[in-house]
This record gives C-alpha cells, structure tokens and sequence, in this order.
C-alpha cells in the first residue's frame, strides 16, 4: 500500500525558513515524478516543486517559489526546503507521486498534507 506522510509544518514568521518532509513507502517502483504541491485557502491546489525520473531528475519548480524553495529526495523521503518565506505562501502542503505526470490530474497518491502558516 501506497502511503505519503509530511511533516515539517508549522507557524513561520515573514522571512523565515522551514523544511518539509515526506517519507514514502509501499512502492513497487518511485514512479515517474515525486512533487510537491500546495493549497490555500479558497484557492485551487498547485504545483510548485517536482523531480522527474523520467527526465534523469531533473527538478521543476512554479515561478512563485523559483529560487526560495528546494526540492529534493533521498532514501525513501522527499523534501522540500523554503527560504524567505511570505504570507502569501501560507498553505496546506502536500507531497505527491505520479507515474504519468506530476500535475493535479495526474497525481495518482497523495499524502495527508501538513500546514504552513506565515505570519508578517
């Protein structure tokens, strides 16, 4: 059985830094991307972080956590590191893994989620 777990969450002052954390486990295989994507309130879930295995892991990132936030994986677990931090990304959290795609349809498993709150 598929299971994403993060962690890592939390309240964040403007500025400040947090490194989420997701363990991984009950895959055959790591599939073709691992990501990360986000959600606030009264907002549509996005994208903003994935490594694709199909593109010898190379790692993507959405414009509006370019050069703030890192993304990166090893031993079963996914990370992401965040720097300088907004309000604006005050949201919930939550890794993924898809074997097509690492899009919001595409995901095929997704992990419970883990708050970030930023304060200014």
């Amino acid at each position: 059985q598929v299971r994403l777990v993060e962690s890592g969450g939390g309240p964040v002052q403007a500025g400040g830094s947090l490194k989420l954390s997701c363990t991984t486990s009950g895959f055959r295989n790591r599939g073709n991307c691992l990501g990360w994507f986000r959600q606030a309130p009264g907002k549509e879930r996005e994208g903003i972080a994935s490594i694709n295995f199909r593109d010898d892991g190379e790692t993507t990132y959405a414009d509006s956590v370019k050069g703030r936030f890192t993304i990166s994986q090893g031993s079963g677990t996914l990370y992401l590191q965040m720097h300088s931090l907004t309000p604006e990304d005050t949201a919930m959290y939550y890794c993924a893994v898809s074997w097509r795609w690492c899009t919001v349809d595409q995901v095929d498993y997704w992990g419970q989620g883990t708050q970030v709150t930023v304060s200014s």
